[in-house]
């Protein structure tokens, strides 16, 4: 839903930060960690990393931490006290910085937390999460948003997105009744713009694959020797899928303390080699090229088959990120 166009000027940019801070709000930025730079809590405007392609972390953490409490119990003579954290109030936050991939990775996300079970946990954090993103200017060899339905200015996910005009002034597309709402709030840092000029402003990514003629192929490479051959490199550390803006899988672990305990929802990966092991020792996917092959088909055929969306959105960090230098284009490609 496209709700009007604006302009606003990089003073007025960081004064709409301070403005959202001062409502409590807590803000995710990209920041510098050393070499690195993630999305963390910032505190000032002035915190926020000034250049940077992507975050070496994804946002999800936002809505999907990586480990949090299910719920607590206590057992007492009266019976079994159940402490439910989705009766208590979730913060409001603001993901300042997020990249176009980053926000329309939030797509594929709820229609995993929403769509055959409402995870309270999640829905409340969506709930309560303001997406300001940034069009990128810049890419790399990695990034292919392109090919995934995606695009350096798209504005999938966003509530507001910005995009810095060769005039130095940021174009603001407000989409959402969220991203309205900060405007009308903060009408006096806005004025009226159209998007013209746009498309000179933001980074070429040419398309790398067709997701539909990849996700149709799929289809008949179950047992292609491919999966063996892209895979030997694999080491099943994770680091793909925790850095993934789109992976969701996870791990439900319960510690007990005497008459007290907590279950807790921790990140899991496909990757790894404990992940689809059955009680009786036995496991499906006893290899790398078989756990390599499900997150292929998982994320190029089995949720746009469900979905009708991938479950990526081009943006790079697994490949960049891999200790083992594997790249999930040599594979899609390839196939």
């Amino acid at each position: 839903m496209q709700t009007g166009n604006y302009s606003i000027n990089e003073p007025s940019m960081s004064k709409l930060f301070d403005n959202l801070a001062e409502k409590g709000k807590t803000m995710y930025a990209p920041k510098n960690r050393g070499e690195r730079i993630l999305f963390q809590k910032v505190e000032k405007f002035g915190e926020i990393a000034g250049d940077y392609l992507l975050t070496a972390n994804s946002a999800k953490e936002v809505v999907f931490p990586r480990y949090e409490k299910v719920f607590s119990y206590k057992k007492t003579q009266d019976g079994i006290l159940i402490n439910d954290p989705t009766g208590n109030p979730f913060s409001e936050v603001v993901l300042w910085g997020s990249r176009p991939c980053d926000a329309a990775a939030f797509i594929p996300m709820t229609n995993t937390f929403e769509k055959d079970y409402i995870d309270n946990l999640y829905v409340k954090r969506r709930k309560n999460l303001l997406v300001l993103s940034f069009s990128c200017n810049t890419c790399d060899e990695f990034c292919f948003c392109t090919s995934v339905n995606g695009g350096p200015g798209n504005t999938a996910g966003s509530d507001i997105l910005f995009t810095r005009l060769q005039t130095g002034d940021f174009l603001a597309e407000i989409i959402t009744e969220k991203g309205k709402k900060v405007v009308e709030e903060n009408s006096s840092l806005f004025e009226a713009s159209t998007a013209e000029g746009k498309e000179q402003s933001l980074a070429k990514v040419e398309p790398r694959f067709n997701q539909d003629e990849i996700q149709a192929k799929l289809q008949e490479l179950f047992e292609n020797p491919l999966w063996a051959e892209k895979s030997r490199a694999c080491l099943g550390c994770g680091t793909c899928a925790y850095i993934c803006p789109v992976c969701s899988c996870f791990d439900i672990q319960d510690e007990a303390h005497g008459s007290q305990g907590t279950r807790l929802r921790c990140w899991d990966s496909c990757g790894f080699s404990l992940f689809t092991l059955h009680t009786s020792g036995h496991n499906p996917r006893p290899d790398q090229g078989t756990r390599w092959r499900q997150r292929i088909l998982h994320k190029f055929r089995y949720m746009p088959d469900k979905s009708k969306i991938a479950g990526c959105v081009g943006c790079g960090r697994c490949s960049r990120s891999c200790p083992a230098g594997i790249n999930i284009l040599d594979t899609v490609t390839a196939l």
